[in-house]
């Protein structure tokens, strides 16, 4: 079959399973080509392919909502809903988004990226059909590593309570990006292996057909005992008790158990969960064989080896400087402890893992209790250091404010993929975080302009005490030595990288080497614009501040951050509440809106974040202020 062609997925109602089969090996070989070269979530989408096929093959999408949770293993969905023709665009500017987006198709009728969300999308959409009295079934699809979010089991409650008809299709393929953890983790392993309880209750069944009907006594003692069987066997009744008719294990590359299960949940009255078994990465050995996430999500990749394309840097990742530095510190003071939610591999943390087993603690898809039980760990005089991604630390805001910040406590958050992060798109950037964190009391937030400085901000937050947020971007740093010593810089204070005379450009970050390339271009138009390290984000240098507003220059902000609410936010508000009311201030960083997927170089500069970005507003507000002065005078 040609996948490019295909343009709904009505013709899977008239396959057969020979016919499923070999459409699934096609997928397999379209998704390992083209990621090869876009890079993307390869290992989810491989171990969905049948599973994808025979949701496509019982249901009818859209008027049947098929809800992907994180969205990540949509891409066989949208292949079969007519998007093939489009996967050499797929997580690039203007192109195929990696999740589900409802501009993209009607079939996609839910968006999704981050984990736990499609229960209780699920729970709404079945509210708002039953009180429109219409008629669809509607189909979450969630894996075992969001069912341990706490929204999943929140959603999961409520859905049981109502007894709304809602099938749930728990994937379950024993890892989220890392392995997955936990009671639930376990719960559902003693699940996938419980063939003893399916023999033996098919022998009970078997043996109480040949047993005359002798009254009620007899039929009630022989549930009892079938029930005494399920209970001693399989701990699996926790969805039964929560509401839910349990089908299940179900083999998730096997059509006919998929096809029978899914027909007879359609049949159902009120919530049922389908408990399906995948392996992640089917079918291609690379992927298939991993099992510390590294295939979860990749960059491109030679598909004959499953070698991954980098890009030759000897710079160690942003992720890798900070952990290796908490790993140094680890060894010198036992009170140090390190929690992540399900993030061990792409917060680097492993070596930690490993060498501090009893002081680390990934607690899976769980970002509000990571919070949380790092203001626990605090409360009792240890050190934590949580290291979660921008995008994620956002599920975890009460918990900063009402947790750690209220209660000024000990807690180093370490806050990866701060600022754009490219293909992962909209429900990724981390760009929200400044606007955030920076109305909490309590907190400083920081961000180096490199590795050295990194280390130096790392042992600052160590000797600090109260919540400290460090700001540290996706990919790799820039190779600076960072053989000396290390001491801790005082909070809030600044660095001048070029002395301001004319202007002055304040910025932090990945926006440093940019600012300072602007300057010197600047400089040789006898513009003597100086730059400003604003590595504490809050709080400001107060004392520079004063001094740069008091010379009467032009101050302009940048940030790989959204403007609203952000770092040139802060600064305006300091020139207000101190009258600096004449002065000529201007910001550069990204507007109140979501920003796409798409490389990160080509979104900077698509919104002025650049050498030629910085250099034109600079002398534009230079002449500005040029304009200014003369009518003053």
């Amino acid at each position: 079959m040609d996948l490019l062609k295909i343009k709904d997925p009505a013709f899977l109602k008239d396959m057969t399973i020979p016919e499923m089969e070999e459409l699934a090996a096609e997928i397999r070989k379209f998704l390992i080509e083209s990621t090869s070269v876009t890079g993307g979530h390869i290992g989810p989408n491989l171990g969905v392919v049948e599973l994808t096929i025979a949701l496509h093959h019982a249901f009818t999408s859209p008027s049947d909502k098929f809800i992907w949770d994180v969205g990540h293993q949509s891409y066989v969905h949208k292949i079969l809903t007519g998007r093939a023709d489009k996967f050499d665009t797929l997580r690039q500017q203007g192109g195929l988004d990696g999740f589900p987006k409802r501009k993209e198709s009607p079939h996609d009728v839910f968006e999704t990226g981050h984990s736990s969300t499609s229960l209780s999308a699920a729970a709404g959409m079945a509210i708002a059909r039953d009180i429109k009295n219409e008629h669809f079934h509607v189909v979450p699809i969630i894996g075992d590593g969001a069912l341990t979010g706490g929204m999943a089991l929140e959603a999961l409650n409520h859905i049981g309570d109502m007894g709304k008809e809602v099938i749930v299709i728990l994937n379950d393929n024993n890892m989220s990006i890392a392995p997955n953890v936990g009671a639930m983790h376990n719960m559902l392993g003693k699940l996938r292996t419980s063939g003893k309880f399916k023999r033996a209750k098919k022998d009970l069944e078997a043996a109480m057909k040949k047993i005359p009907t002798a009254g009620d006594k007899i039929a009630g003692f022989a549930e009892r005992v079938k029930d005494s069987v399920k209970y001693l066997l399989v701990q699996g009744t926790f969805f039964e008790e929560m509401g839910y008719t349990y089908l299940g294990p179900v083999n998730g590359h096997d059509y006919q158990d998929l096809i029978t299960n899914l027909e007879f949940a359609k049949k159902v009255k009120g919530p049922t969960l389908i408990h399906v078994v995948t392996t992640k990465g089917k079918g291609y050995a690379p992927a298939e064989t991993d099992k510390r996430g590294t295939w979860h999500g990749t960059g491109p990749y030679k598909m004959e080896t499953g070698a991954f394309i980098k890009p030759v840097t000897t710079a160690p990742a942003w992720s890798e400087v900070i952990s290796d530095r908490i790993s140094e510190l680890a060894r010198m003071d036992d009170r140090i402890v390190a929690i992540t939610p399900a993030m061990p591999v792409g917060s680097k943390l492993e070596k930690f893992a490993k060498e501090f087993p009893d002081r680390f603690f990934d607690v899976g898809i769980a970002e509000q209790h990571a919070v949380t039980l790092s203001a626990g760990i605090a409360a009792e005089g240890l050190k934590p250091f949580l290291a979660i991604y921008s995008t994620f630390l956002q599920r975890g805001y009460d918990q900063v404010v009402h947790d750690v910040c209220r209660q000024n406590l000990n807690v180093m958050i370490g806050i990866d993929r701060a600022g754009l992060v490219g293909g992962d798109g909209e429900t990724h950037q981390g760009i929200f975080d400044i606007s955030f964190l920076r109305s909490i009391p309590n907190i400083v937030i920081a961000m180096p302009k490199d590795e050295a400085e990194a280390r130096e901000l790392i042992q600052t937050a160590y000797e600090f005490e109260g919540p400290f947020a460090l700001r540290y971007p996706r990919g790799n740093a820039l190779g600076v030595d960072i053989s000396g010593p290390v001491e801790a810089l005082p909070i809030g204070k600044f660095e001048v990288l070029m002395e301001p005379i004319d202007g002055a450009i304040l910025t932090f970050g990945t926006t440093i080497p940019m600012a300072l390339e602007a300057a010197m271009h600047l400089r040789k138009q006898g513009l003597r614009v100086g730059v400003i390290n604003a590595r504490f984000i809050k709080p400001l240098d107060e004392t520079l501040l004063h001094e740069l507003f008091a010379k009467k220059i032009p101050i302009l902000t940048v940030e790989e951050a959204l403007l609203a609410g952000g770092f040139g936010s802060a600064v305006l508000e300091f020139a207000e509440e101190h009258g600096y009311t004449d002065s000529v201030t201007g910001r550069l960083g990204l507007p109140d809106e979501f920003i796409g997927h798409g490389s990160v170089e080509v979104i900077l500069e698509e919104y002025g974040i650049s050498v030629s970005g910085i250099e034109m507003k600079m002398k534009e507000m230079l002449t500005h202020f040029g304009k200014l002065k003369a009518n003053l005078l």
